[in-house]
């Protein structure tokens, strides 16, 4: 059945960022829809930000398309050219390659919710992180001189 059953896929706030680059992400709380759906082309994911907390590092894609759908609540919505306030129903979407680093910040009191997918070869995916010294790629994460962080990136 198409129908996902969210409470029977297992929640986590796990982030495979290096420290202290995990610290922002701690209240973000995700399940992985893809997986649950036997999908296999595509990601997806179903995010709780508790009040503080970043959707990820601001960060950009070499080879993956990004779209996100905002259910409820309220985030900023932090990019090079500044902050927009996002809310339900809001879509949101970057290209892969459009070097505009990205991401949600909860500035708000209550938890906010929504659901981000993502298409394109993991595999081949490669980007970085404006405004710290990481970039990432399928292996995990490295400073910006190619150093490499003993991190892995989570599926």
């Amino acid at each position: 059945m198409p129908k996902l059953d969210l409470e029977a896929i297992p929640q986590t706030n796990a982030t495979g960022y290096p420290s202290p680059f995990d610290r922002e992400v701690e209240g973000r709380w995700y399940r992985r829809l893809a997986p649950a759906a036997g999908l296999t082309k595509m990601g997806a994911s179903h995010v709780t930000l508790k009040p503080g907390a970043w959707s990820s590092q601001r960060h950009w894609h070499s080879a993956q398309d990004e779209l996100l759908v905002m259910i409820s609540g309220e985030a900023q919505l932090v990019e090079d050219d500044g902050e927009i306030t996002v809310g339900p129903g809001d879509v949101l979407s970057w290209a892969a390659g459009a070097k505009n680093g990205h991401h949600l910040v909860n500035r708000s009191s209550s938890d906010c919710c929504f659901v981000v997918v993502s298409a394109g070869p993991r595999e081949e995916d490669s980007g970085e992180y404006p405004d710290i010294d990481m970039m990432f790629d399928a292996e995990g994460y490295a400073r910006k001189d190619g150093t490499r962080y003993p991190a892995e990136r989570i599926p």
